[in-house]
C-alpha cells in the first residue's frame, strides 16, 4: 500500500471502516410473540449502511441491544438482543435480531474478572458478538501455573467466555505499508495525515517508543521525526514530515496500484478488512473481535484493540488496516505468520487521530 510519494519508495497506509454498535444491555420480561406473525425479511446492506443502521438502532434500543455484527456472507446487520419487544425492533428497522443469553454488561463484567485474576503474558479477550461471549486466547507460551489459573477463571465465567489456544507467540511486530527505519529497526507507514496545518504520518507506538528518527531506506537521510507516542495502554505513535517528502492520502497495495484514504472510522465485527506492511505486503481477512487486551509480556499490556484472523509478521508493525478508503487501524502485534496464519490486534486510528488532533490527509 502506498501512504506517501518519495522519488525511491512509497510509504503505506490503508484503512477503512464502519460505526460499530456495542450498547449495555439490561434483561426485560420476555414477551410471547404471535407464532402466526412472520419473521421480516432482513435488507441486504453494504458495511457502511449496516454501520449507519447500528448506529441508528443504538439510539433507539439503547441498553436494550446486546451488541451487534456484520455477516458479510448474507450482507445483513445482525443484533443481539435480550428480549421480543427489542426484536420486534431491530427486524422492523431491517436488521436481523438473534435473541442471546448474555447482556453486555455481563461480558464486561467478565473481562474485568479476567483483567483483575488472570492477567498472563501471552493472553488476549475481546468481546465476540457472534458467539455472545468473551473469548480468551493464549499463545504458545502460556503453560504451567499460568495457564491452569487463567483455565480456572474462564470455567468460572461459565457461559460467558471461552478459551483458545494460538499455535504461535503474541509479541509486537517491531522489525517493520512502505517501510520504514531507525537505526537497526524497521516499521511500517500506516496514514499520511495533517496536524496543525502540517503534514505527519502514523504509526505504531511500539515503534514510535523505540526509536526517534526515521528514514526511508536503512542508514538513509531522515524523513520525520517523532512528535507523539502512547505505549503500551495504546500503541499509536505521530511522525512529522521533514524536507519535502511527498505525502499523498494513499496506501500502496503491492501490485503496482494504490489505494485512496479519504476518512478513518470504526471497525466492525465480520467486516472484510485488508492490511498492507513492508514485510507481508497485502492480505486481507476478516474482524473478529472489538476493544481486545493483549498482554504482550513485560509488562506490556494494550486495551482497545481490534482484533482479526489477518496475518502479519515482524516488520509490519504500523502498517495500515483499511477497508476501502477507509483509515481503521495501526498494526500492533499478534500471532502466527503468513504461512500458517494467526491472529493480529491493531491500534483503532479514529482514537490516534483525537489523541494527536489530527486528520487524514
Amino acid at each position: 500500500m502506498k501512504h506517501r510519494r518519495i522519488p525511491k519508495r512509497r510509504a503505506a497506509m490503508a484503512g477503512a471502516g464502519v460505526v460499530a454498535l456495542i450498547g449495555a444491555a439490561v434483561t426485560f420480561q420476555t414477551a410471547n410473540a404471535s407464532e402466526d406473525t412472520p419473521t421480516p425479511k432482513p435488507d441486504t446492506l453494504s458495511i457502511a449502511k449496516a454501520g449507519n443502521l447500528a448506529s441508528s438502532l443504538h439510539k433507539e434500543l439503547g441498553s436494550d441491544a446486546a451488541g451487534t455484527y456484520y455477516d458479510a456472507q448474507a450482507r445483513n446487520l445482525v443484533v443481539n438482543v435480550l428480549d421480543d419487544n427489542a426484536k420486534d425492533a431491530v427486524e422492523s428497522a431491517g436488521a436481523k435480531a438473534r435473541l442471546v443469553e448474555n447482556s453486555l454488561a455481563e461480558l464486561k463484567s467478565a473481562r474485568t474478572t479476567l483483567t483483575d485474576k488472570a492477567s498472563v503474558p501471552g493472553s488476549s479477550w475481546a468481546t465476540d458478538p457472534a458467539t455472545n461471549k468473551v473469548v480468551v486466547t493464549v499463545d504458545r507460551t502460556v503453560k504451567g501455573a499460568d495457564l491452569k489459573k487463567l483455565s480456572s477463571v474462564v470455567e468460572g465465567l461459565g457461559e460467558k467466555a471461552e478459551l483458545k489456544h494460538s499455535k504461535g507467540e503474541f509479541k509486537p511486530f517491531i522489525a517493520g505499508g512502505d517501510a520504514i527505519f531507525g537505526g537497526s529497526s524497521r516499521c511500517s507507514l500506516g496514514f499520511n495525515v495533517v496536524k496543525d496545518g502540517a503534514p505527519h504520518f502514523l504509526t505504531a507506538g511500539h515503534c514510535t517508543e523505540a526509536v526517534k528518527s526515521w528514514s526511508e531506506e536503512q542508514g538513509g537521510p531522515a524523513i520525520g521525526e517523532n512528535v507523539g507516542s502512547s505505549f503500551p495502554d495504546n500503541d499509536y505513535g505521530i511522525v512529522k514530515y521533514s524536507g519535502d517528502t511527498a505525502h499523498p492520502s494513499e496506501v500502496n497495495l503491492y501490485n503496482g496500484s494504490t489505494q485512496k484514504i479519504t476518512k478513518a472510522g470504526d471497525a466492525t465485527v465480520g467486516q472484510e478488512v485488508q492490511r498492507s506492511g513492508s514485510t507481508t505486503q497485502l492480505h486481507d481477512g476478516k474482524v473478529t473481535g472489538l476493544d481486545a487486551t493483549v498482554n504482550y509480556g513485560n509488562g506490556d499490556i494494550v486495551n482497545g484493540l481490534i482484533q482479526t484472523d489477518v496475518c502479519a509478521e515482524p516488520g509490519d508493525s504500523g502498517g495500515a488496516l483499511f477497508a476501502g478508503d477507509t483509515a481503521l487501524g495501526l498494526t500492533s502485534g499478534g500471532s502466527g505468520d503468513c504461512s500458517s496464519g494467526g491472529e493480529t490486534f491493531f491500534q483503532p486510528v479514529p482514537e490516534a487521530l483525537e489523541a494527536f488532533g489530527a486528520e487524514i490527509g
